[in-house]
This record gives structure tokens, C-alpha cells and sequence, in this order.
């Protein structure tokens, strides 16, 4: 705070309503006050206060929430303690496993808090406006936060607005009323101007609190008040220019050239101004910069550290890029060197950066990439894209680096290109370097082309360079654990099936290299091929087979920490039991893999496992649990589809199918159909066209729904595609029936495209699929499980649900489900019939 403040009572009343919500918004443009009314507000303020001022570098996720905690340790230093390993684990695209840690930390806070975050609209990345949307939906009732910023929020606050719980504090309220303004000029200037001049000068600026501030600066000098003030007239930015161009050109040579050359800082301190002036006594020029008011705050109460105003910042740096570019140059490097030396290694490299000194950044960037990979990778991103590309042609790692995000965002052709070249400069190493890190080098971008062939569908070439990677590099690549427990959506590196079309080519691929890296601990592509080897085994209707590769890694622990495979293999496996005529299994497997996902995408990945218990439910009969999921799954008919959530729109179309609603069913599809022919994923699309089939069959529409039947048949049989029909149940069934006939008799078309003996294949799988599902389905003593016996014999001696938990030493929702499958295989719908059908089949004896 300054000294010479004028009092504004309205405002810090209207700060103080803000204590009623859960957030509170002062916005307006720059010059208007927020920083400094948010200052005398705290120090009146009677709660808790964190304040965390905020620049650009504070655009990454981990930096951000890390700040935002230290912020509050500062008050509370016992304050969330475990946190940071969770924040270390980064983003998430739903609400991160940090964040709840957080709002639990705050949940137990022991007094009413306020977070003040200073600064706001420098914050641009997604991730944290997701996350500060999260936090602020579940935020405790004594928690508030205030935010400055000079343009809206990228936060939703739709809802809080509707709850009352969004307190807004704009532009008009900030500027000064005109009473301020004749406060302002007559307590803190001696200009002695009249009430007329001041009523005349408000008008013009329409209280812009900078704008009078610079005009007090430039009245100062002024010979002639009357005549200057006729000249404060314009746009703000227009009266900001003149005025700050005022100011400047009065200050003595040494104070202009300091200014420009420190604004260039988004923070400075003596030492570093002297660094990058070259002035001794900078310390003595920052407090007579502040003596003068002229747009410098100090960011700690023993005026060590100091940052300019945005307004003064914005107009030198601009001032100096435009009249001095070299200069511009120098003082970033000076600055650099300074930040590099205090061990400031992040904040130099933005000030290479900016001063072209691209092997100095690329050398930073270097020595710190691990920390950087796993803990700063948005940041790194955005620093290797403006890098110019021949800076880092000799660091491979940060090449390497650069390949795997234009991977991870889709820049294929731009990473295809960037493997070739790098190829020739990597080769070009051998006998410059080691040759234990000349083959690490190579193992590594033999790595990206075997992954860049597979992206171009080219598995025999994919194959060719694994063998590279083996002879170079054979205990695999650091690369292909990154990002090992995220969710990625569309599966494209997770399960072959969905962008590979060729299935016979897959077939040779993937047992070959699960041999070789069956033994290998800690590789993940082999969880994914057994994973991929698994669901072609179990489409082709080979389900031992494909139990035995899905065993081959539900068995083994070091696969645990990949979500990403536990989710493919154990969807898999589910699926396998139910085909085999174990649905109690199938569901165990599901449940079982919810318990085991430990990612900060878990909801991501909820949301997909829901999806696939929603069609087992189906599979089962269960149309009321599926029914249940469609209420709360959050989907709509009417989405914009992605590749993204492809299987969740998929499992969405199939349950409005079985609720009978086929026209929304129909409408989602033809959106599915068109974005998956579209993106060349023949699996995915043929399953879409036989939903289609059977949702036009159910409609009554039987000509069309043959038709689009054979367009999937056409699609499936040449890949030998049989469990995505059969799977489909007697709808399936009764619509390939009546296609054989049509190929028996009068043709759909003039020549048939689908063969008579695929279709008697189909049917012949179906029929002893239909066998399985009617045995399971009688009502019989066998039918329940031991555990099922034990609850039910636990239910006829009146336990409640609790009680059973604990004498069998089971969870409670464990026994919900198992209370669920007696009522399912009984046929009946609470415990007394429950009771009543187990001693009616002799499964309870009276």
C-alpha cells in the first residue's frame, strides 16, 4: 500500500459483500486500481488472506497450483503438506486427483480464507481454467476467492451466477467518483487546481485512475495548466500515450535510460538492474522511482523486490524495441546471465529466448529436460516450437522430445518428416560421441520411425524397425512410458484394432512381438500388443486363445501403474467371460478395474469403464441398470462426436436402441458413421452400421435395415470380422436370417456382396452363443456362487447390508452387487421374493 491513498469506502463495502460468495471479480482494464484497493481491502480485511500475483511464466499447470498452495502455507504453514507429489502428476481433462486433495486440505482449513489471485488474464492455458472451475463448484462456504483481472474469466460461471454466488466488481465501480477525484488532487498534489479544472479533467479521463495520476505527472511541468489540460482528450489508450510520453521525456538521461532498459523485468531487485544497466547504484533509483510515485510497485514490505505498473512496462518496452532493437538484444541477455547465475534456470531461458540467444536456451533447456519433461512439459512445448529448428539439430534428446509432441497433437506429417531428418544428423554422431549413447540415441529414433510406419498403416515396416530398436537400444525406449497411466481417448497407441484395418497383417505382427518381449519387465508395448492380440483373437470367436494373451498380462504387477492398458486388457477380458457363458465374472472384471485405476484422468476413465458395464448390463438383460446410465452418463444425441469418446457413443446409441428410442439412435449414428469413414476406423464403423441395421430393423423400416446389414457384412468379411455380429444378440440374429434367405432367393442388388457361407458362419457362431445365454439364464441351484449362497443365506436370517459386509468381510457395494445378480437370476425384485424363488428351486431349504 501507498501512503497517500484516498480513502474509497463504497469500494472496500462492495469487496467486503464479496465475503458472501464464493468468488468475487474485479475486472477493468489496465490503470484502473484493482491491485491497489484489493491492497487496502486486506489490510482491513478480518479473514485469512493468500495472495498470489501472477505473470505469464505462470502458465503451466504443476506452477500454477504449486503457487496457489504455497500462497496459503504462507499463512497456514501446515497447509497441504502431501500435495505436491499429486500436483507433480500434472493435468488432467476432468477434475484432477490435486485438486480434490486441495478442496479436502481447504475443507479442513481452520478459519474463513481468502485466495487473491492478482493478475488473472496472463493465465491462457485450458487446463487450469478447467481445474479453477472445479475447485470453485465444490469450494467450502468459508473459503473465497477474489480474482483481478483485465478481461473476463475463461472459467464457466454461468452456474455461480445463478447460485448467487458469483460477486462482480467492474470498471464503473472501480474509477473514481468525483468527490475521489477532487481528494486525489487536493491530498496528494500541490497543484492547486480548482474544483472546475478537476470536475474538467474527470470528465476527460471518466476517472481513469492512471489517467489522473499521469496528468498530476505531467501538470507538474506544465507552464500553462489551462491550455495542457485542453490536450487530455481522447481514447484512454490515446491519453495514456501522450501522457506517459510526457512523463518520460522530463526524467534526467540516467533515469530515462534506466527505465527503459529495466522494463524489460517482470520482477527486479537491485542486483539485477545493476546486472542489466550497468548502474551501481540501482537500489538508490528504485526507492526514488518509488518516491515518485511514477508506476513502480515494491512486491515486499522491505522494498527489496519492486515490478513497474503494466501501463509504464508495456509503453518502455515497446518504446525500447522500437528506437533500440540491439539494446533490446543486450539487457535480455544481461538479464539472463544474472537469472542463470541466482539458479533461476526457467526464467533465464525465457530471456535467451527473447535476446536470439538460442544456444543458451537450448543449453538450459538441456541440462534440465527430465525435470522438464515430467513436470513442465507445456512450457518446454512452447519453448521448442519457437526455437528456430536447426538450435537444438545436435541435442537429440530435445529432437527426440519435439517428435513426441507433434506425435501427441496430431502433427503427423510434420513428425514424419522431422524422423527423416534427424535420422541422417543422429547417424552423423557415431565416433563424436560414446557409442553406449550413440545406440541410445539411434535405439531411440528407430523407436519414432517404427511408430511413424504404424501411423501410416505399415506394419511389416513397423516390424523391420523394432528390430532396430532391439539391436540398439533392447531394454526399450524412455519414450514409450510417457504418459503411461493418461487417457488418451482414441485409443490409436493403445489398441491396434482401432487403426489398423487389416487384420491378417496384424496377426503376424503382433504374436511375433509378444514373443520377443514377453520376458521384459517395465515395457508397456507389450501389455498394449497382448491387449490388441487379445481383441482380434476374441473377434475372430478364438476365445481361449484370447483369454490366454489377456491373462498373460492381467498377471502381471509391473503392468498396474499403466491405466491405459489395464482399461484395454480388462474390457477385453470382461467381454471374453460373458461370451463364454461367465456374465458374474465379466462383472467382477469391471468392477475390479475401476479399483485399480490410479490416474489423474480417473474420471476419464470411469467414464469409459461405465460406458462397457452399460452394455454388459444389456448383454445380461439388465435394461433398467443400462437404463440408469443413460440418465447420469451426461451424453446427448445431439453432441458433437469425437474420436475421443467414440466407445462411449457407441455404448450411448446402443442403450437408446434397447429403450427404443430410435430416431435419436439413428441421428448419433449417421454422425459416428461419417467422422469414422472419414477417419479410415473400419472396426469402429462397422459396428456403428450394424447399430444402424438394428435400429432401422426395430423401426420397421426391413428393407433399409438389409441393406445397411450388408454394407457391414461387405465391410466385415474380408478382415473375418464375426464377435461385432454375433455380439449383437437375436436382433442380429433375426436380420442375418433373413438375409441368407434373400441370397438364397432374389439378391439385394445384381451380384451379391457378401458370401452365403460368411453369413452361415455368423449364424452357426450365434446359435451356440444363444445355447450359452439359455443356460445361464435357467433358474437353478447352481446358477448362484458360493459368495451369492453365503449372502443369501445371510439375507434369510435378517442381517442387513452392513452386517453382511462385515461377516463375510466384503465392502458394501460388493454386497449391493451381489444382492443385485440373486435378484437377476431369481427373477425376483426385493429380499422376501428373493426368499420366496430360493426355496420354491430348493436353493434354500426350508
Amino acid at each position: 500500500m501507498r501512503k497517500s491513498l484516498v480513502a474509497r469506502p463504497r469500494l472496500i463495502h462492495k469487496l467486503n459483500e464479496g465475503r458472501e460468495a464464493k468468488l468475487t471479480l474485479v475486472s477493468a482494464q489496465a490503470g484502473y486500481g484493482k491491485t491497489t484497493v484489493l491492497s487496502e481491502w486486506v489490510k482491513q480485511c478480518r479473514s485469512v488472506v493468500a495472495w498470489l500475483s501472477l505473470d505469464v511464466q505462470d502458465n503451466d499447470w504443476i506452477q500454477f497450483w504449486s503457487y496457489v498452495t504455497a500462497s496459503i502455507q504462507e499463512r497456514e504453514p501446515g497447509f497441504g503438506l502431501a500435495i505436491q507429489s499429486l500436483l507433480d502428476q500434472g493435468p488432467s481433462m476432468s477434475s484432477e486427483p490435486a485438486i480434490t486433495a486441495i478442496l479436502n486440505e481447504l475443507n479442513r482449513f481452520p478459519h474463513d480464507l481468502v485466495i487473491i489471485l492478482d493478475d488473472y488474464h496472463v493465465i491462457e492455458l485450458p487446463a487450469i481454467h478447467r481445474s479453477m472451475g472445479y475447485l470453485l463448484e465444490h469450494l467450502p462456504p468459508h473459503i473465497h476467492l477474489y480474482i483481478a483481472s483485465r478481461t473476463d474469466l475463461s472459467i464457466p460461471t454461468a452456474r455461480l451466477r445463478a447460485k448467487g454466488e458469483l460477486h462482480q466488481i467492474k470498471m464503473q465501480d472501480l474509477r473514481f467518483q468525483l468527490d475521489e477525484g477532487l481528494i486525489f488532487f487536493r491530498e496528494t498534489t500541490d497543484l492547486g487546481l480548482s474544483p472546475e479544472q478537476v470536475t474538467m479533467l474527470f470528465q476527460q479521463t471518466e476517472g481513469w485512475i492512471s489517467g489522473l495520476q499521469l496528468a498530476a505527472l505531467s501538470l507538474k511541468r506544465s507552464d500553462n495548466i489551462a491550455d495542457t489540460l485542453q490536450q487530455f482528450s481522447g481514447h484512454q489508450h490515446d491519453i495514456s500515450d501522450y501522457l506517459l510520453q510526457e512523463v518520460f521525456h522530463h526524467q534526467p538521461e540516467q533515469i530515462r535510460a534506466f527505465l527503459l532498459e529495466t522494463s524489460i523485468l517482470n520482477r527486479m531487485n537491485a542486483s539485477l538492474c545493476q546486472a542489466v544497466t550497468g548502474q551501481v547504484n540501482a537500489q538508490a533509483q528504485l526507492e526514488r522511482l518509488e518516491q515518485m510515485n511514477l508506476f513502480i510497485v515494491p512486491l515486499d514490505d522491505h522494498r527489496t523486490w519492486y515490478r513497474y505498473h503494466h501501463l509504464l512496462s508495456d509503453f518502455l518496452q515497446q518504446l525500447l524495441f522500437r528506437t533500440d532493437p540491439d539494446q533490446w538484444v543486450r539487457v535480455h541477455v544481461r538479464a539472463a546471465k544474472w537469472l542463470e547465475n541466482q539458479g533461476f534456470d526457467e526464467e533465464a531461458v525465457e530471456y535467451y529466448l527473447e535476446g536470439k540467444q538460442f544456444q543458451d536456451a537450448v543449453r538450459l533447456i538441456e541440462k534440465n529436460l527430465p525435470m522438464l519433461v515430467q513436470t513442465k512439459s507445456v512450457v518446454l512445448i512452447r519453448w521448442v516450437s519457437v526455437l528456430p529448428e536447426n538450435s537444438f539439430a545436435d541435442k537429440p534428446m530435445i529432437e527426440l522430445f519435439y517428435i513426441s509432441v507433434l506425435l501427441g497433437v496430431g502433427e503427423w506429417a510434420a513428425a514424419f518428416q522431422r524422423v527423416k531428418q534427424a535420422t541422417q544428423r543422429f547417424q552423423a554422431l557415431e565416433g563424436k560421441v560414446s557409442d553406449a549413447e550413440w545406440k541410445q540415441v539411434m535405439g531411440n529414433i528407430y523407436f519414432f520411425h517404427a511408430i511413424t510406419s504404424y501411423l501410416q498403416k505399415d506394419l511389416e515396416q513397423t516390424s523391420d524397425y523394432f528390430g532396430l530398436v532391439e539391436q540398439y537400444m533392447p531394454e526399450g525406449s524412455f519414450f514409450q512410458t510417457v504418459g503411461r497411466n493418461r487417457y488418451q481417448g482414441f485409443d490409436s497407441f493403445d489398441d491396434l484394432l482401432t487403426h489398423i484395418n487389416d487384420l491378417h497383417a496384424a496377426d503376424v505382427f503382433l504374436p511375433k512381438w509378444i514373443t520377443v518381449w514377453q520376458n521384459k519387465q517395465e515395457y508397456p508395448f507389450l501389455g498394449f500388443l497382448c491387449a490388441s492380440y487379445s481383441k482380434l483373437l476374441y473377434e475372430w470367436n478364438r476365445l481361449e486363445e484370447a483369454e490366454m494373451y489377456a491373462a498373460m498380462v492381467l498377471g502381471r504387477e509391473d503392468m498396474l501403474p499403466f491405466a491405459r492398458i489395464l482399461m484395454q486388457i480388462s474390457i477385453n477380458a470382461s467381454r471374453i467371460q460373458l461370451a463364454r457363458g461367465n456374465p458374474n465374472q465379466a462383472t467382477v472384471l469391471l468392477n475390479e478395474l475401476k479399483s485399480q485405476i490410479n490416474s489423474p484422468d480417473h474420471d476419464l476413465f470411469m467414464l469409459r469403464i461405465e460406458a462397457e458395464q452399460a452394455c454388459l448390463s444389456l448383454q445380461q438383460g439388465l435394461l433398467q441398470e443400462a437404463e440408469d446410465w443413460l440418465q447420469r452418463c451426461g451424453l446427448a444425441h445431439t453432441d458433437e462426436v469425437s474420436l475421443n469418446r467414440a466407445a462411449e457413443y457407441l455404448a450411448f446409441a446402443r442403450v437408446l436402441i434397447a429403450c427404443g428410442r430410435m430416431d435419436e439412435a439413428l441421428s448419433l449414428l449417421e454422425r459416428l458413421n461419417h467422422m469414422l469413414d472419414k477417419e479410415d476406423r473400419l472396426r469402429d464403423r462397422i459396428q456403428v452400421v450394424t447399430l444402424r441395421s438394428m435400429a432401422l430393423q426395430r423401426s420397421g423400416q426391413t428393407e433399409e435395415a438389409l441393406l445397411q446389414l450388408e454394407t457391414a457384412l461387405h465391410l466385415g468379411e474380408p478382415e473375418g470380422y464375426i464377435r461385432s455380429f454375433v455380439d449383437e444378440g437375436p436382433v442380429m440374429e433375426e436380420l442375418l436370417s433373413a438375409y441368407g434367405k434373400r441370397l438364397q432367393g432374389s439378391h439385394l442388388g445384381d451380384e451379391p456382396l457378401v458370401t452365403s457361407g460368411y453369413v452361415q458362419q455368423l449364424l452357426q457362431a450365434m446359435q451356440i452363443t444363444s445355447q450359452n445365454s439359455f443356460q445361464i439364464e435357467q433358474p437353478r441351484k447352481e446358477l448362484l456362487t458360493d459368495q451369492e449362497t453365503k449372502v443369501l443365506v445371510l439375507i434369510a436370517g435378517g442381517l442387513t447390508n452392513k452386517q453382511i459386509a462385515s461377516d463375510l468381510n466384503i465392502t458394501g457395494e460388493t454386497v449391493k452387487f451381489h444382492i443385485r445378480n440373486v435378484y437377476r437370476k431369481l427373477e425376483a425384485n426385493n429380499r422376501i421374493h428373493a426368499l420366496q424363488r430360493a426355496k420354491e428351486l430348493k436353493i434354500l431349504v426350508e
